[in-house]
């Protein structure tokens, strides 16, 4: 093996650790309402589409208003995302991601759902970042009988509240 090969699949390596964090801020980042580390995965212009459901949004700030609105109907988060699948051409990329997020919904109490991301990435100056976002919703449904018994954030739904 030259070097020049080694240092195609280092990078190779390198980048698909990084999309691969990307992946994991976005939910870390909705599931802690972490403002500063939602921004740090996108470049600017970058498109998050989230469907009839949650709407489409265009450009960093609009995709943090985004999610201040949904904190405000979802204020309790817990993303896990699953299976990514990358692709990596030089410093363009693209992906799939499944996701399950149970949420406690303020209209609809504690609700599951479940998905699949497409993302788009590309590496400007170095950096790798979401270009564009789209979720394809398979379905969000309330869970009837669902209550936590114990945890930091059993919200709205803890008898002892």
């Amino acid at each position: 093996m030259n070097l020049q090969d080694m240092g195609s699949r280092l990078d190779a390596l390198e980048s698909r650790f990084v999309l691969e964090r990307l992946i994991a801020g976005y939910a870390q980042a909705f599931d802690t309402h972490d403002e500063a580390l939602l921004r740090s995965i996108w470049h600017e212009g970058a498109r998050l589409s989230l469907g009839e459901a949650f709407g489409d949004f265009e450009g960093v700030d609009a995709i943090l208003e985004s999610a201040r609105q949904n904190w405000q109907k979802m204020p309790y988060m817990h993303h896990w995302m699953a299976s990514p699948l990358i692709d990596i051409e030089g410093d363009k990329a693209s992906g799939r991601a499944a996701v399950d997020c149970l949420c406690t919904h303020v209209d609809m109490g504690p609700v599951q759902i479940s998905g699949l991301y497409h993302d788009r990435f590309e590496r400007r100056d170095g950096r790798w970042a979401f270009v564009k976002r789209r979720f394809d919703l398979h379905f969000l449904t309330p869970l009837a009988n669902w209550k936590p018994v114990a945890g930091s954030e059993m919200g709205p739904s803890n008898p002892a509240a």
